[in-house]
C-alpha cells in the first residue's frame, strides 16, 4: 500500500499526454443501402470521458462516436445524427454538472454513456458514483429514448501502469463496474460489457487509450450488444 501514491504521482508526472480527436464531433453517419438513406434517422448521444473526446485517434469519425455511428448505420441500414459530448479526464461529476446542460435540452434515441476509468483513479466512492450514474440516468427520462452504460474498463489489463498500482486500480474498476450493472438493472437501462483485448495493437501510444483499431474494434462489441438489447425489446 506504501507504494501506490508515489507510483501514481509517477505515472501522473511521465505519462504521455494526447489530444483530443479533431472536430466535427457531430455528424450524420449514412447506411450503405440508398433505399435506407432517407429512413428516419437514429439520435445518438455519446457522453462521458477522454474515449468520448477521441484520445488517441486524429478525428472522431474514427474514435468511438463515430465508429458508433458508421456501424450502426451499417448493420442496422438507419441513418445515424451523432453528437459526441466528451471531455479528459472527467468524472461522473463533471458531466452531470458541465457536459450534461450542453445537451439536455435535445432529443436522444440513444444515450450512450462512457464513465469509469476517471472515478477509479480519482478514487470516487462507490455510494457517489451510483448516486451520480443514478443522477445522469434520471436526467435522461424525458426524452424517452435508450440510456446504454458502457462497462468500466478492466484496469487490470492496463499494461501501461506497474504493479501493484494496475492491480489496486483493477480492484477498484471492478467493483463500479459491479456498480454500474446493479444501476442499469433497476433504472432499465442496457449495461454493455467490455469487449476489446487490451493487445498493443488496440492501443494507442500512450499504451491506455485505444488506437484506430482498437475504437473500431470496441465499437463493434458495442454496436453487436445494443442491436442484441434492441431486438429483445421489440
Amino acid at each position: 500500500m506504501p507504494l501506490l501514491l508515489p507510483q501514481a504521482l509517477w505515472v501522473k508526472r511521465t505519462a504521455l499526454r494526447l489530444p483530443d480527436a479533431a472536430p466535427p464531433w457531430q455528424g450524420r453517419a449514412l447506411p450503405v443501402e440508398p433505399a435506407a438513406q432517407s429512413a428516419q434517422p437514429l439520435r445518438l448521444l455519446v457522453l462521458g470521458e477522454s474515449t468520448v473526446a477521441g484520445v488517441g485517434v486524429a478525428d472522431q469519425s474514427l474514435a468511438l462516436s463515430g465508429q458508433l455511428a458508421q456501424q450502426w448505420a451499417a448493420s442496422q441500414q438507419q441513418p445515424v445524427d451523432w453528437v459526441a459530448c466528451g471531455r479528459n479526464g472527467a468524472r461522473a461529476r463533471e458531466c452531470l454538472s458541465d457536459l450534461l446542460p450542453t445537451v439536455i435540452d435535445q432529443s436522444w434515441d440513444r444515450v450512450v454513456i462512457v464513465l469509469g476509468v476517471n472515478d477509479t483513479t480519482h478514487l470516487t466512492s462507490r455510494p457517489r458514483w451510483r448516486r451520480e450514474i443514478r443522477a445522469l440516468l434520471d436526467s435522461f427520462a424525458h426524452s424517452g429514448g435508450q440510456c446504454v452504460l458502457t462497462a468500466v474498463p478492466p484496469m487490470a489489463h492496463f499494461h501501461a501502469l506497474p504493479q501493484p498500482l494496475r492491480g489496486w486500480f483493477g480492484l477498484r474498476s471492478g467493483l463500479l463496474d459491479q456498480d454500474l450493472q446493479q444501476v442499469a438493472a433497476k433504472a432499465g437501462a442496457v449495461h454493455i460489457a467490455f469487449d476489446l483485448p487490451m493487445e498493443p495493437r488496440y492501443l494507442a501510444e500512450d499504451g491506455y487509450h485505444p488506437s484506430v483499431q482498437g475504437y473500431r474494434l470496441w465499437a463493434e462489441g458495442i454496436v453487436r450488444q445494443m442491436a442484441a438489447a434492441r431486438s429483445i425489446q421489440d
